[in-house]
């Protein structure tokens, strides 16, 4: 499985009073990784929604190992982890870049869906798409 990079930097309004990174901000760095995985593979989000593919959110898992802090540069590694008829599920790791620990792991569960949220098989609607999500499974 090949696990797709990108990096950010915890800026202050990412951190609580004690200059920790809020929880909920993980979840956003997720999504983060998970558009710039897309772009990597040539199909970013505004390429799906053309082609009436949607992705929304199903579930969300975060297990959180240590804390980030203001001034970090996180590496956020995202890759596909399963790949179903008409569900995807991303998992994510979030390292500090210049220590490399491991910050926090988790995964997205998204439907894959048109539009009007009706469930699709992917396969049949999008094989380009299909194809390139299962590539590095």
């Amino acid at each position: 499985m090949k696990k797709y990079e990108t990096e950010i930097r915890v800026i202050y309004a990412d951190t609580d009073a004690m200059g920790i990174v809020y929880h909920t901000n993980y979840i956003k760095w997720f999504e983060a990784g998970r558009n710039e995985f897309l772009r990597q593979i040539g199909y970013p989000y505004s390429r799906m929604e053309k082609e009436g593919i949607w992705l929304p959110v199903a579930a969300v898992n975060c297990i959180y190992k240590s804390p980030g802090k203001y001034d970090d540069v996180l590496l956020i590694k995202s890759w596909v982890k399963e790949l179903g008829a008409a569900t995807v599920v991303m998992a994510y790791e979030i390292f500090r870049k210049e220590t490399g620990e491991l910050l926090v792991t988790g995964t997205t569960k998204h439907a894959i869906t048109s539009p009007e949220l009706k469930p699709v098989r992917l396969k049949k609607v999008n094989p380009a798409l299909f194809e390139r999500l299962s590539e590095d499974l």
